[in-house]
């Protein structure tokens, strides 16, 4: 579950970054908005017991001059920490398909600079069609019906457009072998996503290598699960990442947002491991195209 204490850190660096920009000192902010000083710095800090009243929130953003777009961000991650998970702003599907760990992800994933992701099973979602998304989202059966795996499939289509969109995150995937060879869907279908995989690797800022069956162990196998790793602009007023790089990894039920040093310190030799094995680039590329035209001819 998403920890209270990360989106309110969250929340103190946006607001950080705000009044720096502002040119404003704590103090003087503290006097403008008759705050204690202290006050202010447990908000920056992103104390767990700083409750966030709309009206504070509201007078913060115009001292600080915030633009519209930051301040529904901030009104709606004050409101998640005063009356928890609801509808918000920025999508309109978490009441009814995004369960309450995957809403933060969203504005991770939104965020981020770079996207480094391994996979051992499938494709990852940002890299998807929609034919291979409905496929994974068939299984286990019964675990959702038929309209709440389309929304999940209509959501995972949407995240895609971050990949084209202006000043886009970098995403590198590394997959496991057995990615190439599952026929999720059938031979038709897995063809297409390979197919799919290989048009949108030509993308200057996606990349796709693989990590063969031929190099044995890896450090992919001491995950226990796939992985997603984040890194983040560096803010130009606050002159530091707009969140510290952070690992993330997920089950059916639940999910862990690592933003401790040595836990992102350990994902990131795994991911040091995996691109020392992984083929470069252009060897994955023919390999994935060998398995496209595999399953294309059968």
């Amino acid at each position: 579950m998403v920890g209270s204490a990360l989106i309110r850190r969250h929340i103190g660096r946006r607001f950080v970054a705000l009044r720096v920009r502002a040119g404003i000192t704590q103090d003087q902010a503290a006097i403008a908005l008759q705050r204690a000083r202290a006050t202010l710095g447990r908000i920056e800090e992103g104390h767990e017991h700083v409750r966030f009243r709309d009206v504070d929130v509201k007078a913060m953003l115009e001292l600080y001059g915030a633009d519209r777009e930051e301040s529904q961000l901030l009104m709606a991650l004050t409101a998640e920490t005063r009356n928890g998970p609801k509808k918000s702003w920025w999508h309109d599907f978490t009441e009814t398909t995004i369960p309450e760990w995957g809403v933060f992800y969203l504005t991770l994933e939104n965020s981020a600079e770079t996207i480094r992701a391994y996979e051992s099973e499938l494709i990852p979602g940002l890299l998807q069609t929609r034919a291979y998304a409905e496929e994974i989202h068939k299984v286990p059966a019964g675990y959702a019906d038929e309209e709440k795996a389309r929304r999940l499939v209509d959501v995972r289509m949407k995240r895609q457009k971050l990949l084209t969109r202006p000043r886009a995150p970098h995403l590198t995937a590394i997959l496991n072998e057995a990615v190439l060879r599952r026929p999720v869907g059938g031979n038709a279908a897995m063809a297409e996503q390979l197919r799919h995989l290989l048009d949108v690797t030509q993308q200057a800022n996606v990349s796709a290598r693989i990590v063969p069956f031929s190099v044995g162990a890896h450090g992919g196998m001491g995950a226990i699960s796939p992985f997603v790793l984040f890194d983040f602009p560096v803010d130009q007023y606050a002159g530091e990442p707009l969140e510290p790089p952070l690992a993330y990894s997920d089950s059916l039920t639940g999910a862990r947002y690592l933003t401790k040093p040595d836990e992102v310190s350990a994902y990131n030799l795994v991911w040091d491991d995996l691109d020392q094995r992984a083929l470069n680039e252009a060897e994955s590329t023919k390999m994935i195209t060998e398995a496209w035209k595999g399953f294309s001819d059968a």
